[in-house]
Parts: C-alpha cells; structure tokens; sequence
C-alpha cells in the first residue's frame, strides 16, 4: 500500500494500491514500442515537446507544489521554486539539444568521420522524495530529448507526485507510454532491472541502495547513472568574508529542512574566524521559522517521516556525548509532526557521529582546523564526494585548492547547487555518472564512431 501521510500533522490522506503485475507488463510493453517510434522522430519534433512539459508545470505550478509540501513536508515556497527550476530546466533543453546530440565532425580528409548520439531505451528510473518533481526532471528532460523513453519507480511516500507527473506528460501531449509512472514495491525493482525491455538505470538515493542498485543491474550488464548520499564539506579560510560566509551557510545547510545529498553538512572553519562564524551562523538559524510548511513565512518543514527525525536525533546525541557543544536546537519539536529543531553542533571532531555519518537533516556540524592544508585534508576525509564549497579572499589561491578537494563540484564564495548547464554527480561512495549539462544529455546515449570511406 502506497500512502500520502503528511508529516506535518502525521495524518494519512490518500491511499493507492500497488500497480498489478499485469499493468506492469503492459507499461514496459508500451515504453518499448514507444520509444522506439520517438527514437525515429526528428530532434526539433522531441524538444518541442520537453519545451511542452515546460509550459504544463509552470502553468500547474500551484497544484504540483501543493502535492509536494503535502506528501514530503517541503516550505510550499520551496516547493514552488522547485516546479520553476524544473520547468526552466524543459526549456534549457528544448533550446539547446541540438548542441548537445548533433552529429560531430571529427576528421576532414578522404573519409568521412563523425561521432553520433543515438539513445539507449527505456531508462529505469528510481527516484527520491526529497525533489520529488525536480529529480526526475533533471533526468527525464535531457533523456527524452535524446530519444529515451523511461518507467518511473518513485518513492513510496510520494504516490500524489508520481502520478501528477504521467498527467503532465499527458498534458504536454508527449506520445503516450514513453514516460510510465509506475506505485511498485521495493521487491519488484530487481526483476524490472532484469528486464530485456529496460536498457539502463538511473538512481538517486541512499548509498545503501545504490550498492543493491548497482549490484543488479551489474549482473544484467546495463548502464547505470548513481546520485548517492553526501557529506559536503563547507570550507571557511581565516581570509573569507565570514559574515556572508556564515549567511550563506544557514542557507546551505537548512534548505528544503536540511533533507538534501547536497546540502552542506561539515562547516570547516579557520579557528582564528571560527567564533565569529559560529555566532553569525547562529544568529541566522536562531531567525528560521518550524511550522506549518503551506505557510509563506516557513522555513523549516517537518522531516519527510518520523524514522528519519529519530535517526537524526540519535545522531545528535551520540555527537554531543562524544564531546561536541550544542549552540542550538538539538530536539524533535513537541506536538505532532515530525519536526526538529535547527541545530548547530560546534567543536565537533572528525570522528563524532554528526562529522563521519550522513546527517539528512536540519543539523550542522562545525569543525574547527588551525590552517589550510588540514582544511582541506579533512574535507577529503570521508566516504562521500558529493559537492563542497569553499571560502576565501584568495582566489589564485582557490584555483588550487579546487584541484585538491575531491568532490563532483566545488563551489567558490557560494553555495552547491545543480544547475542545468552543469555536470552534476559525485564521486566515491557518492556514486557515479553525470546528470545535466552536456554530460548528463548524453550519459543514456550510445557514443557511436562512424567512419566512412570513398565508394568503391
């Protein structure tokens, strides 16, 4: 059983049986013929219709992002802002695919030599629910334009968005079957895998899930794009702006209830700066307002279920027995809902829980270092290798640290953030494969050499 349970009042609304078997079959069924006839359609007829989809979420931006604080918990601001930047993200493609998926010269002599990007298929695709709209955007815009059809599997507690996305494609007229959004249990995901009809993978979750993932879909020799967990690293040099450095962190850490992979996790900070960090930083978080996420003026939703909220609170514990000092926050909000309070940790060391593990919520670990080179050593010094940001007044000298800190992204003096125009992905245990950019448009797409010699 699939259900809307609103973590804000903990009370279930909607209720949806899982697909049959037989509705199953037929959704793969139509996905092949599908794709197949889109795979043959001209580039300017696809994009059109990515450009379609663009338009219906824009148009339907108050319906969407209401489903969305409804069945995750998200600020409906945020939520709003997320049914933009998808829809913004239709667009980006529909106007610039063909820089992407044209036909590239490689040689001018007697032969003809270019580099085709033909599509894959069907593409699974297993999403989240922390954006879920923009997740399965950020892979769904770039695929279809590059001739892909794709089965959604979403996340359990989000069956309301699953099925508004099908009736957007519907709406955008996109040929119908070439995008299935499909309520499947967990342990119907590895015989979907398996399957002839599928020709890739592509997951955003728990590293946890993206080993099984991965693992599966080894076995069946298919192409797999992983957007795994994360500790980002936020780095603060004794020659940064600090204030701002500090106002962007709240920003960085608490966004969407701190319920991002690329939310920054581990504030690293200069100790000659750190007081003065910690202070304004707290200054800003002491400001975020926990309520009701249908409200304007919040910004701290309840977590998406109440077993995420008592994970992060052991964390906290664990981390604050080990030694670290809480400035703030530090316990789930009494009432219902699965509120927490935004929590700042400082004095954490590199083995407390709150530095070494993923923490998916409204909690911030500062760490202080006495110089640059063990800044940067102890960004490094995790399984994750997501995004990082970095702080500082010295931007020759930032051009050089980027190249040292291992990470899919690195932000100077801003914050992470996916952007349509840019790769995006991790590296490690943060997994594999592009999303977005020219990359990402052509993660699903086979990379064919053709050369062709004089006629005989």
């Amino acid at each position: 059983m699939f259900r809307t349970l609103n973590p804000a009042t903990e009370e279930v609304v909607a209720s949806f049986n899982p697909d049959t078997p037989e509705r199953v079959e037929q959704a793969l069924a139509d996905a092949q013929v599908a794709q197949r006839a889109w795979a043959g359609q001209p580039l300017n007829v696809r994009t059109a219709a990515v450009a379609r989809i663009g338009e219906v979420l824009q148009r339907r931006k108050a319906e969407i992002a209401a489903l969305i604080t409804l069945e995750m918990g998200k600020p409906i601001a945020e939520a709003e802002a997320e049914v933009e930047k998808s829809a913004w993200t239709c667009r980006y493609y529909a106007e610039n695919a063909h820089r992407y998926l044209n036909d590239e010269a490689v040689l001018s002599n007697a032969s003809e030599s270019y580099v085709a990007y033909d599509p894959l298929g069907v593409v699974l695709a297993i999403m989240p629910w922390n954006y879920p709209l923009w997740q399965f955007i950020r892979f769904a815009a770039p695929a279809l334009c590059a001739g892909n059809g794709a089965i959604l599997k979403h996340a359990a507690n989000v069956p309301q968005c699953a099925l508004i996305i099908n009736s957007a494609f519907a709406e955008a007229e996109v040929p119908q079957g070439l995008i299935a959004s499909l309520l499947i249990e967990p342990e119907n995901v590895a015989a979907l895998i398996d399957d002839p009809r599928i020709a890739a993978v592509t997951l955003t979750g728990s590293t946890a899930v993206g080993k099984l993932v991965a693992s599966q879909a080894g076995r069946a020799m298919k192409k797999q794009v992983l957007e795994l967990g994360g500790s980002d690293p936020f780095i603060v040099l004794a020659d940064a702006d600090v204030e701002a450095a500090a106002k962007a962190a709240v920003k960085a850490r608490f966004s969407n209830t701190g319920q991002s992979c690329i939310s920054s996790k581990r504030f690293i900070v200069d100790e000659k700066v750190a007081d003065r960090f910690v202070a304004v930083f707290c200054e800003g978080v002491a400001k975020l307002k926990v309520g009701d996420p249908m409200q304007r003026d919040t910004t701290i939703g309840p977590m998406a279920r109440g077993n995420l909220r008592d994970e992060l609170h052991r964390q906290v514990e664990r981390t604050v027995e080990a030694g670290a000092v809480l400035k703030a926050g530090g316990q789930p909000v009494p009432g219902p809902g699965y509120f927490y309070a935004p929590t700042v940790l400082d004095h954490v060391a590199p083995d407390m829980a709150a530095a070494v593990e993923e923490t998916f919520g409204p909690v911030a670990a500062v760490l202080r270092v006495a110089s640059t080179d063990e800044a940067v050593a102890l960004a490094n010094a995790t399984e994750f290798g997501l995004g990082a940001a970095l702080w500082t007044g010295n931007l020759q000298q930032a051009k050089s640290l980027v190249r040292k800190i291992e990470a899919g992204a690195v932000f100077v003096n801003g914050l992470v953030a996916s952007d349509a125009r840019l790769p995006f992905g991790g590296i490690k245990q943060s997994g594999y494969g592009r999303e977005l950019g020219a990359a990402g448009i052509r993660e699903f797409t086979n990379v064919k050499t053709v050369w062709i010699g004089p006629a005989a």
